[in-house]
């Protein structure tokens, strides 16, 4: 890794020549699998990233070490760079805003960020344009959240309004008996919070929808997610559900994009009721987890789309090429080094498409890779993605 300019990218005149080059600010296994995608394609990849061992910087031929939270160096890296877009939503809106108006290309916006990370502001946008949210209030005292239980009813879920994922940042609240312990939990003292009310759910779904510069979108089948302990463990596609559903599931999570402004790829998470109803959970203004299958299951992956979307190139086809997908996340149990264990077994499975992110280090709950399996039906794919799955664990020894 280093910090040179490469001489081919910029001419003395100062424009940008071939090969075009995509920044992405951070660099996790979102990163890695957009770079993988982007090459192909003829984009380079400079990643911005505190980590000099990311699982992206492997593939970037620039990377840039540092803290994105500077913006001094945002600024560094957004020079080396035609167009910025994100891994994450953790960056500060007020922070891509300086590189807009440094004159840089930044997908999503700076605006549709601000909306987009702070789950408050998030909600208030998605009801503003009359979809279908839990009851939400910004919440500043242990007083305010018992107000809101007496008001809604109990239970609750509490959240902190920024930076949660995966279950962190948010903590379930039974009664009034449970209040003192989550505020301690999400640390309300310091961190904005916000409650919601408790969704009754059969299933929880998602659809990815990328759009593009130009307004088209790409919208991916609706799936259904399994989770566990808060992480998503399981993502069926297409989801069993009757056409009417799905349709009515991939029409809002479009208008929930286009609500906030969206350019890329977005994942819309929702929950379906027993009788029929679909409520929006949260967006996320980035590639999503819930549409890893598309890689091998879909004619163009979220993460190529996502690419053709930000750079203002024509959508690609979001159809999936096989009857049903299923995808299970492999996930850390303990904190080991990240050497995985079981490959050879593993890959002597036919049909069990496996994909690495590279970690040094596992954790309790921590995405280390996942498995995508295509067949006939849902329930086929589900059996030989979750054999594959059990194969494979991560540490020194087995």
């Amino acid at each position: 890794m280093h910090e040179t300019y490469d001489s081919d990218f910029e001419t003395a005149s100062g424009t940008k020549s071939y090969p075009a080059r995509l920044g992405i600010i951070g660099g996790g296994q979102l990163a890695r699998m957009t770079a993988i995608a982007a090459l192909p394609l003829g984009v380079e990849v400079v990643v911005l990233e505190k980590n000099p061992h990311s699982p992206a910087a492997r593939l970037s031929p620039d990377c840039v070490v540092g803290d994105w939270a500077d913006r001094d160096t945002l600024l560094k890296f957004a020079e080396r760079c035609e167009v910025i877009t994100l891994e994450n939503e953790f960056v500060d809106a007020a922070a891509l805003k300086v590189l807009e108006q440094a004159g840089h290309k930044v997908f999503p916006s700076a605006a549709c960020v601000a909306i987009t990370q702070d789950k408050f502001k998030q909600k208030q946008a998605l009801q503003s344009a009359g979809l279908e949210v839990a009851g939400f209030r910004a919440v500043n005292t242990p007083d305010e959240i018992i107000a809101a239980g007496v008001n809604f009813g109990w239970p609750l879920v509490l959240k902190t309004r920024r930076n949660g994922y995966d279950g962190k940042g948010n903590y379930t609240l039974k009664s009034e008996a449970d209040v003192a312990a989550g505020w301690r939990v999400l640390n309300g003292d310091k961190n904005e919070l916000l409650v919601e009310t408790w969704v009754p759910f059969v299933k929880e779904l998602a659809v990815i929808v990328t759009r593009g510069t130009d307004g088209g979108t790409a919208v991916y089948p609706v799936v259904e997610t399994v989770q566990r302990n808060h992480v998503c463990h399981v993502v069926k596609a297409p989801a069993q559900i009757p056409e009417e559903l799905a349709t009515r599931a991939a029409s809002l999570a479009t208008r929930a994009v286009e609500t906030v402004g969206g350019i890329g790829s977005f994942g819309v998470e929702m929950f379906l009721s027993a009788t029929g109803e679909i409520r929006i959970n949260e967006l996320a203004p980035r590639v999503h987890n819930s549409g890893h299958y598309t890689i091998e299951a879909c004619d163009c992956s979220q993460f190529e789309n996502h690419v053709r979307a930000v750079m203002g190139w024509p959508l690609g086809n979001p159809l999936m090429v096989a009857p049903a997908a299923v995808m299970v996340n492999l996930l850390g149990k303990e904190k080991t080094p990240g050497r995985p264990q079981g490959l050879d077994a593993t890959l002597r499975i036919n049909g069990a498409r496996l994909h690495l992110y590279g970690k040094r280090m596992s954790g309790p709950g921590r995405k280390m890779g996942h498995i995508t399996v295509l067949e006939k039906s849902v329930e086929e794919a589900q059996e030989v993605a979750l054999r594959a799955a059990k194969k494979i664990h991560f540490g020194e020894n087995s």
